[in-house]
């Protein structure tokens, strides 16, 4: 009688690990269709800062062929693999060092992404508007957009802004990691409570511009002050919810609420800090325990042997995919499917979820979604629906705003507030 309930009881699991098995099969080979009706446009991909500083051939494009698996996350076949038909390109820059000028390596950085787009036109297309996005869908190929990730590149210059534009750039984050003269930034020092009137000034004339004003990586104080002067749509390229993963880089829920009277979006990234808390608190005593392996080291081949021996006795939490949909599904219930978005950072992280470690995942978020019971009208918003929405009415609020006023002459001035 024992045997025969054990043997029943195993029968009933093997079969419900076979039904779960099917399921997950299932729902991955609908969420692959999906992306073939309605392919993601991705908020946010670093391949050009990638590419400068390649190992083998740093700021060679040429040599860094897209045609075959590269040593990053990002590659065509992977990208076709992963369902992608639109691209955020980041034209990175970092704030923390002034080289000879912020705007020289911006212009370096832009050249190096228009060369990636024109390198492989009969898979990628530059766009500039949204129509362009989708006339480039329709031809199969992936629209390649520009965006400027930080303030700074501009050198508070409106003319700057302006020529950057001009260049195809169509979103700039106000800040990256470092306060502007002029706007707050998530991980540095609040100096101005947020954005100061140039900084205004700036939002305005990326609204008369049509460039999107992106809110990753700056602080709640530049969020909030944004989102009262902007009267265009704005987004985040590359953030998730604070309210389950405590980071400054994601957006509190105080924030989320204020989207739909702007009509913003929010594209949510895969980057395990700003996903999962446990993740992210390891990470934090890693660099604790590491600081203090550097201070006790007599040198630094000393430390390095110090540091290989401590990573290979540690083990990092485990991220998933459904970590992810966990992101999604809070913002979804706080202000609704309309103002979600992808961004995943590929090629600007060395973890991603599991699963989702390169640019070929993005089906694997979507199975997880089908299974939970979304809509294929509530992912096709999510993939490029409503992306595409902002980008109009950015579009819209630029035609608009340029029958009303010329380019802003506004200078920047220390003294100004």
């Amino acid at each position: 009688m024992f045997r025969s309930s054990l043997a029943l009881a195993l029968l009933v699991i093997y079969s419900q690990n076979l039904s779960a098995q099917s399921d997950s099969l299932a729902a991955l080979e609908h969420a692959r269709k999906l992306l073939q009706e309605a392919p993601v446009i991705d908020g946010h991909n670093d391949l050009p800062w990638r590419i400068r500083h390649d190992d083998g051939a740093p700021r060679d494009v040429e040599a860094y062929d897209l045609r075959e698996r590269t040593s990053g996350q990002t590659d065509l076949p992977r990208l076709l693999d992963g369902g992608v038909g639109g691209q955020f390109w980041s034209v990175y820059v970092p704030g923390e060092h002034h080289d000879s000028g912020y705007a020289r390596l911006q212009l370096e950085q832009i050249d190096i992404g228009r060369r990636i787009i024109a390198k492989y036109p009969e898979h990628l297309q530059l766009a500039l508007t949204a129509d362009d996005v989708e006339r480039s869908m329709k031809q199969g190929k992936i629209a390649s957009l520009l965006g400027v990730e930080g303030g700074h590149a501009i050198e508070n210059s409106l003319g700057a802004l302006r020529a950057y534009y001009d260049l195809g750039v169509r979103y700039m984050t106000l800040t990256h990691n470092v306060t502007l003269d002029w706007a707050d930034a998530a991980m540095d020092s609040s100096l101005h409570g947020g954005l100061t009137a140039f900084g205004e000034e700036v939002v305005r004339e990326m609204n008369r511009l049509g460039m999107l004003v992106d809110l990753s990586h700056v602080s709640d104080a530049t969020m909030s002050d944004a989102l009262d002067v902007s009267e265009a749509p704005v987004i985040f390229s590359h953030s998730s919810a604070r309210a389950l993963c405590d980071h400054l880089r994601n957006v509190p829920d105080s924030i989320l609420v204020r989207l739909p009277e702007n009509g913003g979006v929010i594209m949510v990234t895969f980057v395990p800090d700003f996903i999962s808390q446990e993740f992210q608190d390891t990470m934090a005593a890693w660099s604790q325990q590491l600081q203090e392996l550097r201070e006790q080291a007599p040198d630094r081949e000393t430390y390095m042997a110090r540091r290989a021996a401590f990573m290979q006795t540690r083990t990092l939490p485990d991220v998933t995919v459904g970590d992810v949909a966990d992101h999604i599904e809070h913002i979804r219930h706080l202000i609704g499917v309309d103002y979600i978005g992808i961004g995943g950072d590929y090629d600007g992280s060395t973890y991603f979820p599991r699963g989702m470690e390169d640019v070929s995942g993005y089906p694997f978020l979507f199975a997880e979604l089908v299974r939970r019971g979304w809509s294929d009208a509530e992912l096709k918003k999510i993939t490029k629906g409503n992306i595409l929405r902002v980008m109009r009415q950015a579009e819209e609020t630029a035609k608009r705003l340029q029958r009303q006023r010329p380019p802003s002459t506004r200078v920047f001035s220390e003294t100004s507030p």
